[in-house]
């Protein structure tokens, strides 16, 4: 993945300790990966990899607002999100992500690409269900809403004293016992 080398992190020049990296995220990191669920974005994220003799942690932390369409009504709004991510990278003799929190590189590697770490981190620090916050308050108003409260089915306000003949007889056995 040569794309976004911004997120290269050439660990082998750092010295042992805390390194911090720092990026800004918008609309442009999501299309490179062809997503497009986002109207648009900016988030704030960081790296902090913590270079040890045999191997190194890094923390990915992320913070801000995509902007999304509303599930119910298809209006956009900003979405605040925010998540964070920690992995253990270690030296083997082939590359190896299949474990989520340890990623095995080979022992010539001299750096790493975090890019596709952030954009999974990202993606699923998002809400499966997207509600306008205007919904839940009630202060977006929409022709959709308007037309969704139209076609609630009206509560009947009084009981019906009316009852079936035919559920009568069936009741009378329940009763009857």
């Amino acid at each position: 993945m040569m794309k976004l080398k911004e997120f290269n992190i050439p660990f082998s020049g750092l010295k042992l300790g805390k390194h911090e990296f720092v990026y800004e995220i918008d609309d442009a990191f999501f299309e490179s990966f062809d997503y497009q669920e986002f109207n648009g974005a900016s988030i704030h994220t960081k790296a902090i990899l913590d270079k040890m003799s045999t191997m190194m942690e890094l923390r990915i932390e992320a913070e801000g607002t995509v902007n999304v369409d509303c599930d119910l009504t298809g209006e956009p709004f900003d979405q605040p999100i925010e998540s964070d991510l920690h992995l253990v990278i270690k030296f083997g003799e082939e590359y190896n992500d299949e474990d989520d929190e340890i990623l095995i590189i080979p022992h010539g590697e001299f750096q790493i690409n975090i890019a596709q770490y952030i954009y999974e981190m990202l993606v699923l620090a998002v809400p499966q269900k997207r509600v306008h916050p205007g919904v839940e308050d009630g202060t977006l108003k929409s022709d959709i809403l308007d037309k969704l409260e139209e076609l609630q089915p009206k509560e009947q306000k009084e009981p019906s004293e009316k009852t079936d003949p035919r559920w009568d007889d069936l009741k009378k056995l329940l009763t009857d016992k």
